[in-house]
């Protein structure tokens, strides 16, 4: 939500410093080549395989409904260290999550700075959530400039190398705009059917996602109509659009906004928080539990913001946490991370 705008100033000042060739990674260097990862054997991506879009729902290779639940990223040039074997592990087999989002910023240090760099290790994102059976939702985290047109060229370069590559994957989802600000739906909308010919190309199958205006909230932090979408979608196949919010600002008027889209058009919630649009602040859990609620009955897909030990409330780790290679259980979690993970474990019903 808009708190990102703010990050960048505080991530320069703070992280910096471990910015680099995956800094405390052991996952993947920046750059080199990957061998493809197996899914394992009765892992959410593997039970669930090739995902399609049926209605508004989201359905597995079966034709069932179901709901993913995960953690997004925080933006991986400043906080790969957050995202190593142990972590991974942990989202994986403790937290029992379905899916990784992984958040790869365009501008603010990050893919337009390096494109080589930043390709590849979303590569080895890529590989690492697969070799455990999670599905690997490759956010282009645009965010300013607002307008996605501006970054066309960047997406269509970058999304025909993913593509390419992960193709034959069942558990890769394509997110090709974070969060539209200060634009109109329909200039969105022109960007989306220009970059997923160049994903369809390569991919015919896979999930794609699209960021709505008003930092995906349907033009509702805009002053937009919400229904501007669903009169006037995107002409692509097995397409999802996204919805963000903030439970501490973000109140009963987003959340019946997010009742009415996902009525019309099929929602994934791919970035929330629990406290202020700010990522900072007190949580609100009694709001933010209303939208779960309403998220697990309707089985609207989410990923949480964020998977990092930021110093921020919406970061789930404790301050330090990513130096190390303690991330199971309650111990290294802030009072968000504890109410996520709990959320996330519930069993699924797949």
């Amino acid at each position: 939500m808009s708190w990102q705008k703010s990050v960048v100033a505080f991530a320069a000042a703070v992280v910096l410093p471990l910015t680099g060739a995956m800094a405390g990674s052991s996952v993947a260097a920046p750059e080199g080549t990957f061998a493809a990862a197996a899914l394992p054997p009765g892992s959410p991506a593997a039970v669930n395989g090739q995902l399609k879009v049926c209605g508004v729902k989201l359905c597995n290779k079966n034709g069932k409904q179901i709901q993913l639940r995960g953690m997004s990223t925080h933006g991986i040039q400043w906080y790969s260290q957050c995202v190593k074997t142990a972590s991974l592990d942990a989202l994986a087999n403790d937290w029992k999550a379905d899916v990784l989002r992984i958040s790869m910023y365009i501008q603010e240090g990050g893919y337009e700075t390096n494109p080589r760099k930043f390709t590849d290790m979303v590569h080895g994102y890529i590989e690492e959530a697969t070799k455990r059976g999670l599905y690997a939702l490759v956010d282009w985290h645009q965010l300013s400039p607002g307008d996605p047109n501006a970054n066309t060229t960047r997406a269509k370069t970058f999304f025909k190398e993913i593509a390419q590559r992960h193709k034959d994957k069942t558990n890769i989802i394509y997110d090709i705009a974070n969060e539209p600000n200060g634009v109109t739906w329909a200039k969105v909308k022109s960007y989306a059917e220009a970059v997923i010919p160049t994903i369809r190309a390569e991919d015919p199958d896979s999930l794609v996602l699209v960021g709505t205006h008003g930092w995906s909230t349907f033009g509702l932090s805009d002053g937009r109509n919400i229904n501007e979408v669903s009169q006037n979608k995107v002409n692509a196949s097995n397409l999802m659009y996204t919805f963000h919010f903030y439970a501490k600002d973000h109140r009963d008027s987003y959340l019946n906004a997010l009742k009415t889209v996902s009525s019309q058009v099929p929602v994934f919630v791919t970035e929330f928080g629990s406290q202020e649009a700010s990522g900072d602040g007190p949580n609100d859990f009694t709001m933010a539990n209303k939208f779960i609620t309403f998220m697990k009955d309707a089985k609207i897909s989410w990923t949480n913001w964020n998977f990092s030990d930021d110093n921020r409330t919406g970061a789930v780790f404790k301050s330090g946490t990513c130096s190390g290679s303690g991330f199971t259980g309650e111990g290294p979690l802030k009072d968000a991370g504890k109410w996520v993970r709990n959320h996330i474990r519930t069993a699924d019903d797949f």
